[in-house]
């Protein structure tokens, strides 16, 4: 089932206007303050280094897509008798940032980066997530190192995590590691991280995790300013690189836990009624599941190309809510859990990206080292579920909204013509398609079955709203 992009014919001022207007909607728009930038930039020119070991020897890569400045991740993978060691890099902003201070305020109220097609609203000032802090290739950074040993099953073994100082050798991206992979030619760096990747994601499965394998919507603007929504199916090398993140994120909520003080993602596990909804859902559509098979081998197994298959997809979100964070304290009794991943988890590989992580780190620094955290980070952790709530809704609410404004621009000229799709949800609030061409996934008025092909007409596109809606054909505007 194709998706080509219709792509605008130049760029629309409308559409950018709405994009500025959803970041004010959300208060995201607004810029550093001068104390924060004036803070961003004496730290970048004298980083407080401290005592670390030196890793600069190490042929660390990192792996992001084209264009990607805030580097967070540096890895490098080797064998290791049967198995490997894996060392990854973690851009450190203690170097950088002063508790208590100005841009330490600053990144508490802001929670992450958000993205919007047009342009990004980051963490911290660009001087230090796409400069001094950022692991660009070729220079000496401030890091996080952990260092990782696999069995041959690609288990964790062993684990250590200390401050160093280390250099990328070589800044990559996906589609070119794909690239190099499917023709044989990449290095052993590269050909290990497929191994180990496909090893972890097979323990995902086996843990009971799942992953929910939606298509990815995006926007995209080329260098003439015209936009495009497309879906982007992830490549195998994006799931890969991926499975050394959540395999870090394992790891240190491992720590936490041990040592009974941290902060880790959760997600509940999806009840009873939920799971046997959704295999019924999966017998009405025709998709066989045997009775054997977890919902999480099920949901890998889907083929985003066949029309049933994906609205069962879509169907399986209701089995991936409730995400949050969880303070740890006084012991491992109920340590909540993050179902998806069939373990707990916490996020600490992404600082420049996103607040929690960098309290992370430094919990888990505190517990390699044999020490309590520094109490300025026990004193933020119960805050910090509140402030990543938050930024959350908002993060998802400007994406969906900005989205939903790109759709109606692609769409507003084609108001009243018909187009084919794929009924994907069926509710309260009536029926939500999936138009085949271009990329858009809308609510529509009418009856039609989950999972059918339909035709549709676009019944309003207004960007000013960000309204996209659609009627089944055949069926009343109003209806």
């Amino acid at each position: 089932m194709a998706q080509p992009a219709l792509t605008l014919t130049a760029t629309d001022a409308a559409l950018v206007a709405r994009f500025a207007a959803v970041r004010q909607e959300y208060a995201v728009a607004a810029p550093f303050p001068a104390d924060v930038l004036a803070e961003a930039s004496r730290a970048a020119a004298a980083p407080d280094l401290g005592q670390r070991r030196d890793a600069t020897e190490v042929a660390f890569l990192t792996l992001d897509p084209p264009g990607s400045m805030d580097l967070d991740q540096a890895l490098h993978i080797e064998r290791a008798g049967a198995g490997f060691r894996v060392r990854y890099a973690i851009a450190d902003l203690s170097a950088f940032i002063a508790p208590g201070g100005a841009l330490d305020t600053e990144a508490r109220r802001r929670g992450q980066t958000i993205y919007c097609p047009d342009e990004r609203i980051p963490l911290h000032p660009g001087v230090l997530s796409e400069g001094a802090a950022s692991l660009l290739p070729g220079q000496v950074r401030p890091a996080v190192l952990w260092d990782l040993t696999l069995d041959a099953t690609g288990e964790v073994t062993s684990v250590h995590v200390e401050r160093a100082l280390v250099r990328s050798r070589d800044r990559l991206d996906y589609p070119g590691v794909q690239g190099a992979l499917d023709a044989g030619v990449a290095d052993e760096r590269l050909t290990l991280l497929r191994e180990v990747g496909r090893l972890r994601m097979a323990r995902e499965i086996r843990v009971g995790g799942a992953h929910l394998p939606l298509p990815e919507q995006v926007v995209e603007r080329d260098d003439e300013g015209r936009y495009a929504v497309h879906f982007r199916p992830p490549l195998p090398a994006e799931d890969w690189n991926a499975q050394i993140s959540l395999m870090t994120g394992v790891a240190a909520a491992a720590l936490m836990s041990r040592a009974g003080v941290g902060v880790v993602r959760t997600m509940p596990p999806a009840d009873a009624s939920a799971v046997d909804r959704f295999r019924r859902q999966a017998a009405a559509l025709g998709v066989p599941w045997a009775p054997e098979v977890t919902y999480g081998a099920f949901l890998a197994g889907l083929d985003r190309d066949d029309p049933r298959q994906l609205a069962l997809i879509y169907e399986a979100g209701g089995l991936f809510r409730g995400a949050g964070y969880a303070v740890l304290g006084g012991g491992s009794d109920a340590l909540p859990l993050h179902a998806a991943l069939g373990s707990t988890y916490a996020h600490v590989t992404a600082p420049l990206r996103r607040l929690v992580d960098r309290f992370g780190l430094e919990v888990c620094l505190a517990i390699c080292a044999g020490e309590d955290p520094p109490t300025w980070v026990e004193e933020a952790l119960p805050t910090l579920p509140g402030l990543m709530a938050g930024s959350d809704r908002t993060a998802r609410a400007v994406s969906r909204a900005c989205v939903d404004a790109a759709e109606a621009a692609v769409l507003s000229a084609r108001v009243g013509q018909h187009f084919p799709a794929v009924v994907v949800e069926s509710g309260r609030r009536g029926l939500t398609v999936q138009v085949l061409e271009p990329a858009v996934v809308a609510g529509a008025s009418g009856s039609a079955r989950v999972g059918e092909n339909v035709t549709v007409r676009l019944a309003e596109a207004e960007v000013a709203t960000s309204t996209v809606r659609f009627a089944v054909e055949g069926e009343p505007e109003g209806r």
